[in-house]
């Protein structure tokens, strides 16, 4: 049988000798003979059908994982699940757009200074759900400060207890927006210490005698005028916002990053077996948290939530929830209601916050 070398064989299909190596180490595309003395890679020349299906796949944006499963599919079952790929990538090109919009609009300067005079009216609500025994996560909603943090480990209820308090005292603070976002970034640092502190540590060495314990934190500081966001972890914070459902945090979880990669997709994630595995959280090493500024509009309803309602309620749930609810209080009743309607398997903990001007029906206000 004639062979070609990986040179060889790179300029037929029109992959590179570097992408045939990472797709024979990832299996989808195995050399037909190695070298045993020089490890030298020799290809077929029918294997460059499969080879070029691959290239086609990776033009499309196909994630490697997705790939695989195609190149082992007859032609026939393959095409549908192209397909069926196809129409999601369009829906979420969809979803893009959207959201694209709405960060033109977010972004793009004011015609002239908004006087409106803006206030919060919140609620929180955090239930152990019906699986767990105890409720590791914490919830607050004071004068300034929503958050919502989500503890793990054998100390993870007094874990995401000091995540918060580490930044209940903005409460009290005068805030500007132009000093907030230091602030919260040294809130972060001492919380971070905080939950350091409460694992116990070898005595000479000053290293944790035991792993695991830590937690998420996601809130929103009102400064009167706009919201800082800080956010480390996986629990999330949406805004509601002319009828669409916008998620303005990033997971910091393993499989996010695999899905960032292309190695895995969104469908894949949620069945995957380390989809709750933090690569970022308070306990862990000089934890960096995201840290913004987000402009506000009247009728804006934000949501800040545990992985508790997110995994269970899929995000079309999220937003009619939250649509249909007259109030803060209300929503959070209603979301922590869907999540144990679908299992409750983890603690559920939400705060949903109205932007309102100032001179708005009454209601429970803060501002």
């Amino acid at each position: 049988m004639d062979m070609l070398t990986i040179g060889a064989f790179a300029k037929a299909s029109r992959l590179s000798p570097k992408a045939l190596r990472l797709y024979d180490e990832l299996d989808l595309l195995r050399p037909a003979r190695v070298d045993p003395g020089t490890g030298y890679r020799y290809y077929t020349a029918e294997q460059l059908e499969q080879a070029r299906l691959v290239a086609w796949l990776r033009r499309l944006g196909m994630p490697l994982a997705r790939i695989r499963r195609v190149c082992d599919l007859e032609p026939g079952p393959a095409a549908r699940e192209i397909g069926a790929y196809w129409a999601r990538v369009e829906a979420e090109t969809a979803a893009r757009r959207d959201l694209a919009a709405f960060l033109v609009d977010h972004l793009s300067p004011s015609p002239g200074k908004d006087t409106t005079m803006l206030e919060l009216r919140c609620s929180a609500l955090s239930d152990t759900g019906l699986v767990r025994e105890a409720n590791q996560d914490s919830v607050h909603a004071g004068a300034r400060v929503l958050a919502v943090a989500d503890g793990c480990g054998p100390k993870g209820a007094p874990a995401s207890t000091a995540a918060v308090r580490a930044l209940t005292f903005l409460d009290d603070e005068p805030l500007s927006a132009g000093n907030v976002l230091d602030l919260l970034e040294d809130a972060v640092e001492g919380a971070a210490r905080a939950v350091a502190d409460l694992v116990p540590r070898h005595a000479g060495t000053g290293a944790p005698e035991g792993e695991g314990t830590g937690s998420t934190l996601t809130a929103l500081v009102w400064t009167g005028s706009r919201l800082a966001l800080v956010h480390i972890g996986d629990s999330r914070a949406y805004v509601l916002r002319d009828g669409g459902l916008f998620r303005i945090t990033h997971d910091h979880t393993l499989v996010q990053s695999m899905i960032d990669e292309g190695r895995l997709t969104p469908e894949e994630a949620t069945t995957h077996p380390q989809r709750s595995v933090l690569v970022k959280a308070l306990g862990t090493a000089a934890p960096v948290p995201d840290l913004r500024l987000q402009d506000v509009r009247p009728g804006d309803r934000y949501l800040l939530c545990s992985d508790g309602l997110s995994t269970v309620v899929p995000d079309e749930g999220i937003e009619r929830l939250l649509a249909s609810a007259p109030g803060p209080d209300a929503a959070v009743r209603a979301l922590v209601g869907a999540a144990n309607d679908a299992g409750g398997p983890d603690n559920i903990s939400c705060v949903v916050a109205d932007v309102v001007e100032a001179d708005g029906p009454a209601g429970h206000r803060f501002g």
